[in-house]
């Protein structure tokens, strides 16, 4: 029995369990939902039921552990009333700290997903606490619970016993159904920052006498992605790896990292599309054990902060930034435009999924880059576009031999410039006129003048003409207005309804039909 004793005395703890928040100044990133507790305790307004949602290892369960401290803490003399800050001391707070209290029960959705866990779990809710002020149930993967489940909790926690508060836990909140959401108070845990996690394994470090480079734990808290669980399990591996003196290159090397110099040398090369060095480059970082897709997402990142610079410099100061990665973005984003960032983060992005699915991880990142690098350095089409329209002689001499070149309209009237205001036209006929919209592409004052009108007088300033029912409410306006605009004077148009009679278009077609009819009397015609 000794000797069992010994070994549980000398068994090592984790840092996620040793380094658990025991109170809520403890608890790192979520001000909101520690402001909201506070007020509600101290104000006497404490809910029945609370719902705790965000990713794993942000603090959703220690969380619940610690609301139901706050709510049954009677204080060192076990005469205090629910607080914020539990004293830690008394039997009711040690008890919930190390998860026997009986009043307080964890509950696995995941293990316990029946109707019948749930009836059992309400049946002892009838019954008055033992020691606590509150039973309090704690459900946590709530939304691992079935449907029948869920339903059998409804009337319960739409009016529970005065002595029952229920905590949820859950990393899909999206999988609750909204009869229970609606029944409780809902905290969303945040995910903690870079310079969060930092601080905390500092602070964990100093305690523990462990060395560490800070880019090491940098780079730990980036990988830990916001989750603090993950980052001390990280941190854990990494004291193990180094032998309590945590480097930077062996961190790199647990995590199967690229180096971040090499990284950006390879984006600057696929930005200015020198492929041979692109090829080197990969070549050397997955030699030195970086793996293929954490090149590619170390890409992506860059990709990012580099199109946040282009908008907002002043990142580049705010931001801890490494004075490499200063110097490379400061320069790049002098020459490299959100186009060309846009285009490079479409084809990274495309890029995972060819990586996931190619034989060789290695070859396909090299084809990928490759394909990044040769599109990196081609224009945009809008650059195209701009560049076309400053040096195309080629524009340019069609639209000065456009210029040159009169219509017979023009020559006849002998005008230089139709789109000059300073140049006005004396249109004599119907004819001259109709000419003249079909040399200036007005096509729908042409349409309406041909189809939907009969013209019986046309003289200079003056037309009378009947018009079709049919015709567009905005005709006659655009036409008296084209009329001033190209002969300098006011026309009066007077306008007849009825019978519409022969159009210009009508003329036309019988020109075209006399002509196919004389053609058609040739005796060769005839013939065949």
């Amino acid at each position: 029995m000794s000797m069992v004793q010994e070994n549980k005395e000398n068994q090592y703890v984790v840092l996620a369990r040793k380094y658990r928040p025991q109170n809520f100044e403890d608890l790192l990133g979520q001000d909101a939902l520690v402001k909201t507790l506070t007020n509600a305790i101290e104000n006497n307004r404490l809910h029945h039921a609370y719902i705790l949602t965000g990713i794993r290892g942000v603090g959703k369960t220690t969380t619940a552990r610690l609301i139901a401290r706050a709510l049954n803490c009677v204080g060192k003399d076990g005469n205090g009333g629910p607080t914020i800050n539990p004293c830690g001391e008394c039997d009711n707070c040690k008890s919930i700290a190390s998860g026997r209290h009986m009043d307080v029960m964890e509950l696995d959705a995941a293990s316990h997903t029946g109707v019948d866990d749930v009836r059992e779990l309400l049946d002892s809710a009838r019954y008055a606490p033992t020691n606590a002020r509150y039973k309090i149930y704690i459900i946590d993967e709530v939304h691992m619970l079935s449907k029948g489940a869920f339903n059998a909790l409804l009337k319960t926690l739409e009016e529970p016993p005065a002595h029952v508060k229920f905590i949820f836990a859950t990393t899909e909140i999206r999988k609750v159904p909204v009869t229970i959401l609606s029944r409780c108070q809902r905290f969303d845990l945040q995910r903690l920052s870079i310079e969060t996690l930092k601080e905390l394994f500092t602070k964990i470090l100093k305690n523990e006498n462990i060395p560490a480079d800070s880019e090491a734990l940098e780079i730990i808290a980036k990988a830990a992605d916001g989750s603090a669980r993950d980052g001390l399990s990280l941190l854990d591996q990494s004291i193990v790896l180094s032998n309590a003196n945590i480097k930077t290159d062996v961190v790199k090397n647990m995590l199967g990292l690229a180096d971040r110099g090499q990284t950006l040398s390879l984006f600057e090369n696929l930005i200015n599309g020198n492929m041979e060095n692109v090829l080197s480059n990969v070549s050397s970082q997955y030699t030195n054990g970086a793996t293929p897709m954490i090149i590619l997402q170390d890409l992506i990142n860059i990709t990012h902060d580099m199109a946040k610079i282009k908008i907002l410099p002043q990142l580049l100061s705010t931001t801890s930034f490494s004075e490499v990665e200063k110097n490379t973005f400061s320069s790049l984003s002098q020459t490299t435009s959100l186009a060309i960032l846009s285009k490079i983060w479409q084809m990274l992005i495309k890029g995972i999924g060819e990586l996931n699915l190619a034989p060789s991880s290695v070859e396909a990142l090299e084809m990928i880059l490759l394909r990044v690098a040769y599109s990196a350095s081609m224009p945009t089409p809008y650059e195209i576009l701009n560049d076309v329209k400053k040096n195309s002689s080629l524009i340019s001499g069609v639209a000065t031999k456009a210029q040159e070149k009169p219509s017979a309209f023009e020559k006849k009237n002998n005008i230089t410039n139709v789109s000059s205001p300073k140049d006005f036209i004396k249109f004599n006929t119907v004819d001259e006129f109709v000419s003249y919209l079909e040399n200036t592409k007005k096509a729908l004052i042409e349409y309406s003048i041909k189809n939907d009108v009969s013209i019986k007088e046309f003289s200079d300033g003056h037309i009378k003409m009947n018009i079709s029912p049919n015709i567009h409410q905005d005709f006659i306006m655009n036409l008296h207005k084209l009329l001033t605009d190209v002969t300098g004077k006011k026309w009066e148009i007077d306008i007849f309804k009825g019978d519409l009679g022969e159009t210009i278009a009508d003329k036309e077609k019988s020109k075209v039909e006399a002509s196919r009819k004389n053609v058609a009397e040739y005796p060769l015609v005839k013939k065949y």
